[in-house]
């Protein structure tokens, strides 16, 4: 798979952007951009950290740079470095996406350590019957399947997936949407090591930064009804994204193609190494990372709209 690019900022040049983060190391961050491109941000020791508020009749809540998670969706505020990094002057995010990110990131971790001792128990299983048998071969076998299997539990393959949509302006789920997304749950029940994805996306009436806030709302409202109406656990559901009018599926100077951006897109992704048979090794491939798009969508318009 092509690995999304890394943009870079010229040297001394002013730039905001928001997008959410991929990774987080000591001193600096990469960032997911809304068109799917990569930006790396540094820390400096006069990078603010704060709460983007709501409400302004409160102080925003400041934060330190060790408190941000993967998965959170942060506006940067800053100036380029001369090996093409954003050097960050402020960091802002709202205080419901820091409080969805850090709450989704602990479900992660918990389910990437159990997926890590199922994946020992496993292989001490095969291992012990090999070498009762006594062969040296067949145990080397055993190890080069266990790791394979250990090495495709994060590599996902997409197994079916639906597209909702909504109305202007609305995260509200129609009966046919609700329907839809009935179907899918059920299909993932009866599988092993699943994940659903969850992208919302808007059309292009509105502003900008109405339009991505909508889409994350679509991406929630889905997340939340397979959670509340199925008992999906929220560890099985990937951090609802918003991408606001980027990746369009149709044209948006017409009511049509406007009416088929409004969606949200939701994915069925069976973990490879969990799913795979006991000895079998399957080649890793991007099928279970979004194609040509992010994970799930969602859309804003305008107050006059």
């Amino acid at each position: 798979a092509t690995p999304p690019q890394t943009a870079a900022v010229a040297t001394g040049e002013k730039r905001k952007v928001e997008g959410t983060i991929t990774n987080l190391e000591d001193d600096k961050l990469t960032l997911r951009t809304g068109t799917g491109g990569s930006l790396v941000v540094k820390f400096s020791p006069f990078t603010r950290v704060q709460e983007r508020k709501i409400n302004p009749l409160r102080r925003a809540q400041k934060y330190q740079a060790g408190q941000l998670a993967a998965g959170l969706t942060i506006e940067v505020e800053g100036h380029g470095q001369s090996d093409g990094a954003l050097v960050a002057e402020r960091i802002r995010f709202t205080s419901d996406d820091f409080k969805m990110a850090r709450t989704v990131g602990a479900r992660m971790a918990r389910v990437g350590e159990n997926a890590r001792r199922m994946s020992g128990q496993i292989s001490e299983l095969d291992a012990v019957s090999n070498a009762a048998k006594g062969g040296a071969r067949a145990a080397q076998d055993t190890a080069d399947k266990a790791h394979d299997r250990i090495s495709n539990l994060d590599d996902y393959e997409a197994v079916q997936s639906v597209s909702v949509r909504f109305a202007v302006g609305s995260a509200l789920l129609s009966a046919e949407a609700k329907s839809s997304l009935d179907e899918l749950a059920r299909q993932a029940k009866s599988r092993k090591g699943f994940v659903i994805e969850v992208a919302g996306f808007a059309s292009s009436e509105g502003n900008t930064a109405l339009n991505r806030r909508l889409s994350r709302q679509r991406a929630q409202a889905v997340a939340e009804y397979l959670a509340e109406q199925h008992d999906i656990p929220m560890r099985r559901i990937m951090i609802p994204t918003g991408y606001g009018v980027s990746h369009p599926v149709s044209d948006n100077t017409t009511r049509t193609g406007r009416q088929e951006n409004r969606r949200a897109e939701v994915r069925i992704l069976v973990s490879r190494g969990m799913a795979a048979p006991a000895g079998a090794s399957q080649p890793s491939t991007d099928s279970g990372k979004p194609a040509g798009r992010p994970s799930v969508t969602r859309e804003a318009r305008s107050s006059s709209q």
